[in-house]
């Protein structure tokens, strides 16, 4: 078997909508008992280095996608104390920003990580990679604008933080095809993570996302009996709904193009 590799968001802070969001305290207990059950996290190097053949019991990478802040206040603390680590995935238009890339599914718009506390962090032993420029469905783009996506991502994270964290890219809403992957090698990057259903290529890896409902000890994605393959087909299904999350996006760009004023009426 190959590493399993987990996917949260959001770990605490206020209520929201939408699914993504995990509380502190579901957090902080999988973490614990995964710990405390002989579980080990892998670095990014560690995860790109070991071949199948060669993977150690009970380990697995842990990423977080979009760099939210609360990571530092919750998450980030919790993992070093329990000796684990963690690959971060980056917005890198919106870092040190709110999240109004996104749809509103909170009342007050959500921070990002700011550049001090990435480098702060990486110090650490934590990782960061790309998650786009400003996390776009790159498979409903044009190749112009999928090449500008990665490419400027990969560029800002190399200049900041060094050619590792130019290596790896997590694909938007987990979408990815042929083209796109293509657009990933042809922009520098050795790994690149999809969906539940990525193919196991090198630019195509799978993970699991948790979200609000996997609340058991061990997420479904670590799972290997029955209760495993249904979350993992859960969590697929609603993976392929945050469809309507980049429809919304999608309007929200076009509805400020069409209100952005004009030199006329400046």
């Amino acid at each position: 078997m190959t590493i399993p590799v987990l996917c949260y968001h959001r770990i605490g802070g206020p209520l929201e909508l939408g699914v993504t969001r995990v509380g502190r305290s579901a957090f902080a207990r999988q973490m614990t008992a995964l710990a405390r059950g002989g579980w080990r996290t892998v670095s990014l190097a560690e995860f790109a280095s070991t071949r199948t053949a060669d993977r150690a019991p009970r380990t697995f990478l842990l990423t977080f996608d979009d760099g939210y802040q609360s990571l530092a206040e919750y998450a980030y603390p919790l993992l070093s104390d329990l000796g684990f680590t963690a690959t971060t995935f980056l917005i890198t238009d919106y870092v040190g920003k709110k999240n109004t890339w996104d749809v509103r599914y909170t009342w007050n718009r959500l921070g990002h990580l700011s550049w001090t506390e990435i480098e702060a962090w990486r110090a650490r032993g934590f990782d960061f990679a790309s998650h786009g420029a400003s996390h776009r469905r790159l498979t409903w783009l044009d190749d112009v604008t999928i090449q500008s996506e990665l490419t400027r991502s990969r560029e800002v994270l190399s200049s900041r933080l060094g050619s590792d964290a130019g290596r790896a890219v997590a694909y938007p809403f987990g979408a990815a095809d042929e083209r796109v992957v293509n657009h990933a090698h042809n922009a520098g990057y050795e790994l690149g993570f999809g969906g539940v259903r990525g193919n196991g290529s090198a630019l195509h890896r799978p993970r699991v996302p948790v979200y609000f409902w996997d609340l058991g000890t061990v997420p479904f994605g670590l799972r290997t009996d029955a209760l495993g393959i249904v979350g993992r087909l859960v969590a697929h299904v609603a993976n392929r709904c945050a469809v309507g999350t980049s429809l919304m996006q999608v309007i929200g760009r076009r509805s400020s193009v069409v209100s952005a004023p004009t030199t006329e009426n400046r």
